[in-house]
């Protein structure tokens, strides 16, 4: 269990502040996944990839979180107090352009992605996951770097093609 924990703890960390944009939340969210995992561990049995296993408990125990601590609002004094703030002005590099045109996508377009190219998950492992047919996750990878081909702001990183 300890080796588990060990080799996927980053990438569940990660998941999680993909979901709740918090990294303390994030932490509690990779407890909760762990402890989820030990319920189930005596009778467990590992037919895929962990990571299909780990996601959706990831995903909903961020979504869960991330409503509980929506409870805390600010007062309308610390909101003034926020609004006053100077705004920090991204850096000009191409990950900050890449994150910005990411935010565009749709949660479902985005996670698809980033689980592909980032979590490098194979597209039937992807599908199993977040639990949707094969082929909706085939449209959605299409439909998300067709997005990125013609926006503006990414297209250095698809190098000279035309979409």
């Amino acid at each position: 269990m300890e080796e588990l924990y060990r080799r996927y703890r980053d990438w569940v960390v990660r998941l999680a502040y993909r979901f709740t944009g918090n990294e303390d939340l994030a932490l509690d969210v990779l407890q909760e996944t762990f402890l989820y995992f030990v319920q189930k561990f005596p009778g467990f049995v590992l037919t895929a990839n962990l990571k299909t296993f780990l996601y959706p408990a990831v995903r909903n125990l961020s979504i869960d979180v991330r409503r509980k601590s929506a409870r805390y609002q600010s007062t309308p004094a610390e909101h003034d107090f926020l609004k006053t703030l100077e705004a920090v002005e991204p850096d000009d590099s191409g990950q900050s352009r890449l994150a910005a045109v990411l935010a565009h996508l749709s949660e479902e377009h985005r996670e698809t992605l980033l689980l592909r190219f980032v979590d490098d998950l194979s597209l039937a492992e992807i599908a199993e996951a977040m639990e949707v047919p094969l082929g909706t996750v085939k449209s959605r990878i299409h439909a998300a770097l067709s997005i990125l081909r013609r926006d503006p702001r990414t297209k250095t990183f698809f190098g000279n093609e035309d979409p």
